[in-house]
């Protein structure tokens, strides 16, 4: 981390800084880079370039960069209030160096300067959430691996529908994670936009060199239009990170319910590790999933405060502070990045049991789909005479308060007859076979299908995605890390 100031003294940069200064989500020593921390680096990019524009002499460079220097070291005193107005650390600055020094002002105000320390902010909020949504893809792909044969029911308007696999269930879930990476890895282009030197919204008469602001602060480029810069991207930036995490937590919400309602049952297949739970305090028998009440009031936080900050945007005027406020956003970045993680550990501790998962399936008729199939695959029956039959056979079965693996050849080929009012075409064998749920998952054959060799291949594919969106975070940590190295050279060469 200090190679970062190598050949600066401690009397230009301070030990806060030299922690905190680089845009990591988190330093080494566990410092988060906060709103002054940023707004001394947006200072330090301003006296580069005004140094390298010949707006500030090398003199007057100089000693502006030892009054920064001495703020900084202040400010990390134990028990410094940490400024977030810039000009509370202007008046400071004069105190130290001077009326002159109220220079490194030139060509900006506090519209673009606040701004660009909240799009630094924003930028880290959002590339920590990624990181932490990359933990819950992480524990779905563990979990699904374990389970790409684990035979389980699924559900359609709350009624068990088909049988499918775990790992089928689950890398569902895992592909919408991917989708939401990829709409995170889509909007930081957008995000990391710089707004410094644009003023209040027209810029200013100084030969302000914003693309190099930008570029000293870890920006992929300014904001072109000046007025759009704190105008208005400041208000959709905002809204669209937040509604991209709600688009997310709905996902998280679905698995919350769908575990929920394992509880309910004599005997579920999918539960939470039990030292997880809490006993109710008056029924002793009861094991209240707390962690899942948790995942799910998590999600709805994610939810409820985006549709906040969308609604403290809407219908106001240009310019406005009600939509100015990052606090409602790290609100729904810190409840996203809790929401992620409570996901991953609650599925690291997931306890699955095939046995009464299968129990649950063989327990109806979720196969009655394969029974048509089969008939008109080997048969040649029309598929809506065989639908028909099947659910003939359902009803036959369920008065009778039969499983389908109860049901007799006789009571097969009977059923058939009276149904449809000719011999069953094929051996009742065909039929048994049709209904047992591994075979049935077995005999898929389509795309995406829960057959193991699909899920093997849809597992292995979205694992090599996952590997991919890591790689994107590295690559924009590092990329903000060189970044600051950058500035904070180019800072010691015009101070020197």
């Amino acid at each position: 981390m200090n190679t970062r100031t190598a050949g600066r003294t401690a009397s230009v940069t301070s030990a806060l800084l030299l922690l905190c200064l680089v845009s990591f989500p988190a330093c080494a020593a566990g410092v988060r880079c906060d709103f002054l921390c940023y707004m001394t680096a947006a200072n330090e990019a301003s006296l580069v370039m005004l140094r390298e524009q010949g707006l500030l002499p090398p003199d007057l460079a100089r000693g502006i960069g030892r009054g920064v220097a001495r703020i900084e070291r202040e400010q990390a005193e134990p028990g410094a209030k940490r400024w977030t107005n810039y000009l509370d650390f202007e008046k400071r600055l004069i105190e130290i160096a001077g009326a002159e020094a109220s220079r490194l002002h030139t060509g900006r105000s506090r519209q673009d300067l606040h701004e660009t320390v909240r799009r630094m902010l924003m930028r880290d909020e959002h590339l920590d959430t990624f990181g932490r949504l990359q933990e819950a893809r992480t524990a779905l792909q563990e979990l699904a691996g374990r389970h790409v044969e684990t035979v389980i029911p699924a559900y359609t308007h709350g009624v068990q529908a088909q049988p499918t696999t775990l790992a089928h269930y689950l890398l569902a879930f895992d592909a919408a994670l991917g989708r939401d990476a990829e709409r995170l890895r889509e909007l930081y282009p957008r995000l990391n936009l710089s707004p410094l030197g644009s003023a209040a919204f027209s810029t200013s008469g100084f030969a302000m060199d914003r693309t190099r602001l930008a570029t000293l602060l870890g920006f992929d480029g300014p904001v072109q239009n000046s007025y759009d810069a704190n105008l208005l991207s400041s208000a959709d930036v905002k809204i669209e990170l937040a509604n991209e995490l709600a688009n997310s937590a709905i996902h998280v919400g679905q698995f919350a319910q769908d575990l929920h309602a394992q509880y309910r049952e004599a005997r579920p297949w999918m539960l939470v590790d039990e030292s997880t739970t809490d006993i109710s305090s008056l029924m002793p028998q009861k094991r209240n999933p707390r962690p899942v009440d948790r995942l799910r009031s998590r999600a709805t936080d994610v939810v409820a405060g985006a549709q906040a900050i969308t609604l403290a945007a809407h219908n106001t005027h240009t310019g406005m502070n009600d939509y100015r406020d990052t606090e409602p956003l790290f609100a729904v970045t810190e409840a996203a990045q809790g929401m992620y993680g409570a996901w991953a550990k609650l599925l690291d501790g997931l306890q699955v049991d095939p046995v009464a998962a299968r129990a649950v399936v063989e327990g109806d008729y979720a196969t009655m789909t394969e029974v048509a199939d089969t008939l008109l695959r080997e048969a040649g029956v029309p598929f809506r005479v065989a639908h028909h039959y099947a659910s003939e056979l359902t009803n036959y079965g369920r008065a009778r308060g039969k499983r389908p693996a109860d049901l007799t050849d006789e009571e097969i080929q009977s059923v058939y007859r009276e149904a449809i009012g000719e011999p069953l075409p094929l051996p009742p064998g065909a039929i048994h076979d049709a209904i047992d749920p591994a075979k049935m998952v077995a005999a898929r054959r389509g795309l995406g299908g829960p057959q193991p060799a699909e899920v093997r291949r849809m597992l292995e594919a979205q694992q090599a995605s996952a590997r991919a969106d890591r790689n994107w975070l590295k690559a924009r940590r590092d990329a903000l890390q060189a970044a600051a190295a950058a500035r904070e050279a180019a800072f010691e060469s015009a101070t020197r």
